[in-house]
């Protein structure tokens, strides 16, 4: 395997296949060479097939569900997933959060209202997850905050680790705060 921000190679029985991915994907991948587990979304248009990768389940079928909304395409898709985790993007989409979904680049005060309406009516039908516990509520500010370090280029494994730290100092436990005290416990390290 080898891993560029936003798309992987993934070779097969000899063949290598290239697969477009969400910056969250990309953050849990584990080092080139070593094996990986996708789940896969093929795309079929015209002419082209496109493959799209994702580290969970869930990260995958909101790509499928986002794709279906019109004027939302793969690639807009992929950025949303970039830029917010599936437990963010519901959240938003439960507190009618336009605000959150517009400071997404790509993403209009029209598009977002149609993912609004869309994903919130699609959710009625299917309800997807439960209510998040304080414990899963912790572990996904967490993995936000381990993500957003190491797309600014810091190890995951020293992202975990002040990250970790981070959380029993604060008292706000907000994404911002973590990432904030993160930082500071990592320019003091180096």
């Amino acid at each position: 395997m080898l891993k560029y921000p936003n798309y992987v190679i993934v070779e097969t029985n000899g063949v290598g296949y290239r697969i477009e991915i969400p910056l969250n994907t990309f953050s849990e991948l584990p080092d080139v060479g070593e094996r990986v587990r996708l789940h896969i979304h093929t795309y079929f248009k015209e002419n082209a097939i496109r493959l799209f990768g994702f580290f969970s389940l869930a990260e995958k079928e909101l790509f499928s569900s986002l794709i279906e909304i019109s004027g939302v395409g793969p690639r807009l898709a992929l950025n949303i997933l970039s830029f917010i985790s599936p437990d963010g993007l519901r959240m938003a989409i439960k507190e009618e959060d336009l605000d959150k979904l517009k400071a997404i680049p790509g993403v209009g005060r029209k598009t977002a209202q149609r993912i609004l309406l869309e994903m919130r009516d699609r959710w009625k039908e299917t309800p997807i997850g439960g209510v998040e516990t304080k414990d899963e509520k912790k572990e996904q500010l967490i993995r936000d905050a381990v993500s957003a370090l190491t797309n600014l280029g810091y190890q995951k494994k020293e992202a975990k680790i002040a990250v970790n730290q981070a959380w029993e100092g604060l008292s706000n436990h907000s994404l911002e705060e973590l990432i904030k005290q993160s930082l500071r416990l990592l320019n003091n390290l180096r």
